[in-house]
């Protein structure tokens, strides 16, 4: 049990007796979150919606099982996690399905258009959003676990100790895991920060 009441376990609590508007309440805190975690880790905007998706819908279906024995965001980053280890694997076994499918869903469908706004970005804007993209082709790189860590030391209100749960390993070996990647992604950056060249 936590030293400090977490009102989301409070909230799933209720959840779990049924309460629907309290699910609506965890959905609308946690669904940016979850998100933006399952984006850094499949790097896919489609699938990440679908696999966000997916986790709210486990997180109803499992309403029954939860118990209080962590924060909320644990079991939910837990649950987001082998959701996108699944989806990892699934990818691997059937590699050329999954074009396929990409192409025949959106053959017949007209190509997204967005309107082009001619905004003219500052030179910084147009450096921090390179840099940006960098970042995260360099973190696509990690391997599993360390991304996974890094991307969870990224949500504000998840700390080592709930890393360490959602990856089930010790918290001293977390904070070797998060120092490594973080090594590994300095290591990766440098030659970009230093020549703006990406090798």
């Amino acid at each position: 049990m936590p030293e400090h009441p977490d009102p989301d376990a409070a909230l799933m609590l209720r959840v779990k007796r049924g309460d629907r508007a309290a699910f609506t309440e965890l959905v609308g805190k946690w669904q940016q979150p979850t998100l933006n975690f399952i984006f850094g880790t499949l790097r896919d905007e489609t699938e990440a919606e679908d696999v966000a998706q997916n986790t709210f819908v486990q997180v109803w279906k499992s309403r029954d099982r939860y118990e209080r024995t962590a924060k909320f965001s644990t079991w939910l980053f837990t649950i987001a996690r082998n959701l996108c280890l699944n989806e990892i694997r699934r990818r691997s076994r059937h590699p050329a399905e999954s074009l396929e499918e990409s192409h025949s869903e959106h053959d017949d469908q007209p190509v997204r258009q967005y309107e082009d706004k001619k905004i003219v970005l500052p030179v910084e804007d147009v450096l921090h959003g390179e840099l940006a993209k960098k970042i995260e082709e360099a973190l696509a790189e990690l391997p599993e676990n360390q991304r996974t860590a890094i991307l969870l030391c990224r949500q504000d209100e998840v700390s080592y100790e709930e890393i360490a749960d959602i990856l089930g390993c010790s918290l001293s070996a977390t904070k070797s895991i998060i120092h490594r990647g973080r090594e590994t992604l300095k290591e990766k950056l440098k030659p970009y920060l230093q020549t703006g060249e990406w090798k």
